[in-house]
């Protein structure tokens, strides 16, 4: 690809502190029409790394270019093409939705006086468009944030927690937005989200940062290939079970327990993580019932969107670890 066929390019982005680095030497290339998700834990430099793609705080050291465009905060031509949401949506509270959207349309130098009313059905906010911006729900608050940055039909979004405070049908109203904006218009979104479920269903690319440094871009084929696979297996006779497996040469954990406890099934269930088995269920089953044994259970199962970043930056499970986003 040549450098115009990237709708986001930055090389060696670099925020300093004092002797805080927030973000070192950060390089991205997001193609035109893709959805790049941009994962990290809280502190990883997400937030940062999208002002300083947005000219809103001066990089370190680096530079980035937008639509082939190298960014700057006077760069007209470009802003008109951009639509962003950062952090908290900003409105003017004392205002109704319909009269914030209006004077961003008149900031904008929109002529279209109809793309008003189009965007907040757009964002199904039609029964809150006279309502005072501050007094909207956080959610409404939040889609309110999501018209003004689309309003102008920009060519490239970027989005940090774009379905924060979202109830859940909202956030799939705003994936299916999103989708549909990259599929139908090939807009280029970048978005970064503590919903890593969500995220999943619809990115094409993911970044993963920690502690202000990129450790991997990867496609969702590549993000698929490399997600943790097991077997998990369990029987009446979990003991006699696992004896069989490892006597055919298979490596077998848990089964640490054969109480008859039901509870306990999940958690004390045999697990295989050989390849071939994992491809050839049916060999197993057909060993232990050859030799007599029932099963109760056989299941190809996969670490979670979590679980895998999680293992990515090396940071084990905590709680809810996975429910934290990155600033």
């Amino acid at each position: 690809m040549t450098d115009s066929d990237y709708a986001i390019r930055a090389d060696g982005l670099t925020k300093r502190y004092g002797a805080l680095i927030a973000v070192e030497n950060v390089s991205l290339r997001v193609g035109r029409g893709e959805i790049y998700a941009f994962l990290g834990l809280n502190g990883a430099g997400k937030t940062t790394t999208i002002r300083m793609l947005l000219s809103m705080i001066r990089p370190s050291a680096g530079v980035a270019f937008l639509l082939d465009q190298p960014v700057r905060p006077d760069a007209r031509e470009l802003w008109a093409q951009v639509g962003y949401l950062v952090e908290t949506p900003h409105a003017y509270p004392e205002l109704t939705v319909r009269e914030n959207l209006e004077v961003f349309r008149r900031l904008r130098g929109l002529r279209d006086v109809h793309i008003v009313d189009r965007t907040i059905e757009r964002l199904a906010l039609t029964p809150y468009a006279d309502q005072r911006a501050g007094a909207l729900s956080l959610g409404n608050a939040q889609r309110l944030g999501l018209a003004k940055a689309l309003l102008h039909d920009p060519a490239l979004l970027l989005l940090d927690e774009p379905t924060n405070g979202l109830d859940p049908a909202g956030v799939v109203e705003v994936r299916t937005l999103l989708r549909e904006l990259a599929r139908e218009r090939g807009v280029t979104i970048f978005l970064s989200s503590h919903l890593l479920g969500e995220v999943a269903r619809i990115a094409t690319r993911f970044g993963v940062m920690h502690q202000g440094r990129l450790l991997e871009e990867l496609s969702a084929a590549e993000m698929e290939r490399q997600r943790v696979r097991w077997l998990r297996v369990d029987a009446r006779d979990r003991a006699g079970a696992r004896a069989m497996l490892r006597s055919a040469g298979l490596v077998v954990e848990g089964g640490a327990r054969n109480d008859g406890n039901e509870s306990s099934e999940i958690a004390d269930a045999l697990c295989l993580s050989d390849p071939h088995t994992i491809a050839h269920p049916e060999e197993v089953a057909r060993r232990l019932v050859e030799q007599g044994i029932a099963l109760t259970r056989l299941s190809v199962e996969e670490e979670d969107l979590e679980s895998q970043f999680l293992r990515l930056v090396g940071a084990a499970p905590r709680g809810d670890e996975g429910d934290e986003h990155a600033r």
